[in-house]
């Protein structure tokens, strides 16, 4: 008898069973099994699963685990495909369950989708245990009379069930033989542990509450071949009968053709006449006549898309993307190489005219190398879903769906997840997080730190923590949508793929990104960015405020501030262009048109990067151009003879050797994959080429070596032109639109205090004035107000969008003239405590000319004010004649003022004392939050007020100290060593400004500034 095992939860299941197929089909093979069968209770892993046991030469059954709603009673059916009907309706199973409110399956859907599956009925699982009877069998056998039914009877550990026997007698009645069942979970008898913890995790609770859930899997382990034998032995037919079920089950999973939607089109008209019509009308509002060029480039185009099937797809994106202009959602100018297509930019996929950049459509679609087209498309992120409804409603739901991505217990994830359900006290969290690196796997970081395995030896809690988590690390934990990836269908998607319940009420797919793609659907990317959310507002303000609509391609490529903006390394705020390094590129290279843009963007990555000196010294005309041939100059000259782009590997394997331009694609991807042989066969490809049209063959082998060097650097021409579009209109904004670009930009910034702090203090430099959050004049962004930003509420924490849109409804009553008119405005049910004072604190009611502690003070006063006087409570007369006083609430001194700000704002809004030091020093001081950056030991000077001091005696009884330092960007932890406290100690006093020289320090996971020197300061009068 065959060595089989019918029923296995694996790790894909979201901890309902930890089996790794890494370890399980190795283990299958070791032991001789013939075949084994997956039972999740959803489809989730089966390509993996099928995959990876017919690697070593298993058969793997595909089932699934269903609950099946008979007669009132839900009881566990395992179903298995016999071949490619039943795998096609366990895939309609599987999205039925995951569809309903009750991840059930009703015995009438069960009966629709019965053809070509076996059932068996796992009699012993607990939820038959009222539903062990002749009526409920016949009900379910009755509706799936053309599926085999079988009787499951497990014996885990090789105990009988109490109702076996009744079981028995139960099959004989209704005619049904009798399967032999074994669930597994995990691998190992020693691994329950881990699984126990693994459901802990997956519902919730701790291992240590005498509340949870009995666990009835301790004996749902892999058994040996003796062991299943010795469970049945006096029953082997049930093991036979398993045997030929699944002996029955033949489903091949292989990679598909391509399954490419339809565009509707209603008038009968073809495909390629409605693309060519688009194209022609998406060039004729760009050109007044259309050039030579473009005409015959068009029409390449057309016939290579046409010859590879993708007529529909251009049409769909084209679609989408006109329908997201329309509604006024920013699409990007382009990504990818698909910016290297005349059809995509003549249709408003792509803002980038290829023949202008000298890009190449080959790049994008080879006809020699026929996969999936490509276009992925950039939306604002805040309206992304608005697009990917769009698509669902026009072509139904059933035909679109997003893609499921699932989050794994990484490292310290799992550290932390396990730790929890073993009831770890913080200061053990502390510790194993301090201890364990994210880039080692957990096994790995135990076994490289002695202090964690001496730490993990002292208890018996932290080897449990230590084994479940090795067992549990990488293990499938949550499933998310992916934040791109959508699906289209010309057919339903449930006859390609699984799916389940999604987001904004479109599906989303059982079966991840790679396992989609297999199937041969069509993959489209909705890409949510960030920035041309930061572009849309800038853009919606100033038509707001100056009634001027930009149109993005209009914006001069040629425009000077914007150059010197570069050049000047300005670039906070700048899309790719923010980091030191890239700000040094840009200072070394002194951009001053486009091209220098996008080259520095495709420069500045590893590798490339060591040519940007060159880069600059050519450009600049500090060391001439030199090419290998001259016939290298057409295609290098814009770079100055370096290769950065792939498009230049490819133009220079056409001209100089005769290649196509499909062939030039094909060596680009070869020479990148470093196969030495096809590297040599490509080489002879090569030269023999350039000899044929008249060149050196040791002068094509230099050039060849050329290629192979620039290969592994090459960048997408395509991609750094239509990325750097965005970062040079947001760069012409700030160079042209600075309070525009930096209200938008703060408001981007919310939740964000160290660059909020950063940015505030490039506006501070720049002289833009930022104006206080004020419930008269701000809204709920940040605005531009004259030349001045003005904060906008929701910057202030506590303030939410609706109690703003309250504020907002309250003040177009009338104007306010003291917090009394804003009570009555706002009514007492929203002017409270918890909403007033975050906004008084943030200096929001300054306007009403009163000092914060009085404000504070009245809120009781203007409440009841609010109350008792309110529009429906007395008389006009009444409410005339009344005159609230505010109550008085003594003074606020100014590092109190600033403390509220920082706790509301995040920062310092009015002038913090130290900056009045910092600017009567006598040399720059840098600020605290800039130490943060530092490495440890590196030597630094810092102005502040002491907050706190905490004095303590060391072992050995000597004084020494601990202190918070503050300055107007942040706070830091000081250390005074004995030998410095006792010559510095008369000096420290909280509320005292001071002048501190020492040295960063790492401790305890936070930086620290051990302090040298300790200098007394005073503000200028005192």
């Amino acid at each position: 008898m065959n060595l089989m095992y019918p029923q296995i939860v694996t790790g894909a299941d979201l901890l309902r069973g930890i089996v790794k197929l890494d370890e399980l089909a190795p283990l299958l093979q070791k032991r001789g099994a013939s075949s084994a069968a997956i039972v999740n209770s959803k489809l989730y892993g089966v390509r993996s699963f099928s995959k990876m046991l017919r690697k070593y030469g298993i058969q793997p059954v595909i089932g699934l685990s269903v609950i099946v709603e008979v007669d009132d009673q839900e009881v566990l059916l395992y179903i298995y495909a016999q071949n490619e009907i039943g795998f096609s309706n366990l895939m309609k199973m599987s999205s039925a369950i995951s569809t309903r409110e009750e991840e059930n399956l009703p015995l009438n859907w069960l009966h629709a989708y019965q053809e070509g599956c076996i059932i068996i009925c796992a009699m012993t699982d607990s939820s038959w245990a009222n539903a062990r009877n002749v009526h409920v069998l016949q009900l379910l056998t009755e509706k799936v009379s053309s599926a085999p039914t079988f009787i499951g009877i497990s014996r885990p550990g090789g105990g009988a069930h109490p109702d076996e026997e009744a079981i028995i007698q139960l099959s004989e009645e209704c005619q049904l033989s009798i399967a032999a069942c074994q669930e597994t979970r995990f691998l190992h008898k020693e691994d329950f542990q881990a699984y126990e913890v693994a459901t802990a995790i997956r519902k919730g609770y701790k291992l240590s509450d005498s509340n949870k859930p009995p666990n009835r899997y301790r004996q749902a382990y892999l058994p040996e071949r003796e062991e299943l034998a010795n469970w049945f032995t006096e029953y082997p037919e049930w093991l036979q009968t398993t045997e030929n079920i699944m002996n029955s089950c033949d489903v091949t999973i292989q990679k598909e053709d391509f399954l490419l939607p339809k565009f509707p089109i209603a008038d009968g008209r073809m495909p390629m006449d409605l693309l060519e019509e688009k194209c022609r009308t998406g060039l004729q509002q760009r050109f007044q006549e259309l050039p030579e060029e473009y005409e015959e480039r068009l029409r390449y185009e057309l016939s290579i898309i046409e010859q590879m099937g993708f007529t529909d797809y251009f049409l769909i994106v084209e679609d989408y993307v006109r329908y997201a202009k329309t509604e006024g959602i920013l699409v990007g100018p382009g990504r990818g190489s698909s910016a290297g297509s005349l059809v995509a930019f003549a249709l408003g996929i792509t803002e980038v005219d290829p023949i202008q950049y000298g890009l190449l459509f080959e790049r994008f679609l080879n006809p020699e190398r026929v996969t999936m087209p490509d276009i992925d498309i950039d939306f604002a992120d805040h309206r992304r879903t608005e697009v990917v409804n769009y698509v669902a409603n026009t072509y139904g739901k059933q035909y679109v769906a997003q893609i499921i991505t699932f989050g794994t217990l990484s490292t310290k994830a799992v550290a932390r997840n396990v730790a929890r359900v073993l009831d770890f006290t913080p200061e053990e969290v502390r510790f194993m997080s301090n201890e364990l690196n994210s880039r080692q796997s957990f096994k790995e970081n135990v076994r490289q730190s002695q202090k964690l395995r001496d730490w993990i030896q002292v208890e018996p809690r932290r080897e449990v923590w230590q084994q479940a988590a090795e067992r549990l690390e990488d293990l499938p934990r949550n499933a998310s949508t992916h934040a791109a990836g959508v699906v289209l269908a010309a057919k339903p998607l449930v006859h390609y793929v699984p799916l389940q319940i999604g987001s904004d009420e479109v599906f989303l797919t059982q079966w991840a990104m790679k396992d989609v793609e297999e199937v041969g659907l069509l993959k489209m990317d909705f890409l949510g960015l960030r920035n041309l959310t930061l572009l849309d507002r800038i853009h919606a303000m100033i038509h707001y405020s100056k009634k001027q609509v930009i149109d993005f391609e209009q914006i001069p490529l040629n425009d000077q501030k914007t150059y010197k903006l570069f050049k000047a390394g300005d670039t906070t705020g700048i899309f790719q262009f923010e980091s030191p390094g890239m700000r040094r590129a840009l200072r070394t290279i002194q951009p001053d048109n486009f091209t220098d843009i996008y080259s520095v963007n495709a420069l500045y990555r590893p590798g490339p990067m060591e040519f940007i000196p060159l880069y600059s010294r050519r450009k600049n005309g500090q060391e001439p151009t030199v090419y290998d041939i001259p016939e290298l100059e057409p295609i290098l000259a814009e770079t100055y003879g370096i290769i950065i782009y792939q498009e230049q590997i490819m133009k220079i394997a056409v001209n100089i050797a005769g290649f196509t331009m499909a062939e030039a694609d094909l060596l680009r991807r070869a020479i990148s994959k470093k196969n030495q042989q096809v590297l040599e066969e490509e080489r002879q490809h090569f030269i023999a080429g350039a000899r044929q049209k008249g060149f050196d063959q040791g002068k094509a082998n230099n050039v060849y070596n050329l290629i192979v060097k620039f290969a592994d650097y090459g960048f997408p021409k395509s991609h750094a032109v239509a990325y750097s579009l965005i970062s040079y209109r947001l760069a012409f904004f700030k160079a042209n639109e600075p309070t525009y670009f930096y209200a938008a930009f703060l408001s981007s910034l919310i939740g964000s205090k160290d660059k909020m702090m950063e940015v505030i203090r490039e506006m501070k430099a720049k002289g833009i004035p930022i104006l206080p959050p004020s419930v008269t004049k701000s809204r709920y962004s940040h605005t531009v107000e004259g030349h001045a930003v003005r904060l906008g509420l929701g910057a202030i924490k506590g303030v939410t969008f609706a109690f703003y849109q309250q504020l907002a409804t309250a003040r177009e009553k009338g104007s306010w003239t003291s917090m009394f008119d804003m009570a009555l405005s706002l009514g007492a049910d929203h002017f409270t405590e918890k909403a007033i004072i975050p906004l008084i604190k943030a200096g929001a009611l300054d306007d009403f000319n009163q000092r914060r502690s009085v404000l504070l003070a009245s809120i009781d006063a203007a409440h009841s004010h609010a109350l008792f006087i309110g529009d429906d409570a007395l008389s006009e007369q009444f409410q005339f004649n009344s005159q609230p006083k505010y109550t008085p609430g003594g003074t606020m001194d100014q590092m109190t003022m600033l403390g509220f700000e920082h706790d509301t704002l995040g920062f310092y809004l009015s002038e913090h004392p130290v900056e009045q030091l910092k600017r009567n020093a006598s040399s720059q001081i840098p600020s605290i939050s800039s130490l943060f950056s530092l490495r440890p030991g590196t030597k630094v000077h810092c102005m502040g007020i002491i907050l706190s001091i905490r004095r303590i005696r060391t072992k050995k009884g000597e004084a020494m100290a601990f202190l918070t330092l503050q300055d107007e960007t942040e706070e830091i932890s000081c250390t005074v060593f004995p030998k410095q406290y006792a010559r510095i100690s008369v000096h420290l006093k909280e509320q005292a400004f001071v002048q501190i020289s020492g040295s960063i320090d790492f401790r305890n996971q936070s930086v620290q500034l051990i302090v040298d020197q300790l200098l007394p300061l005073s503000l200028s009068g005192e």
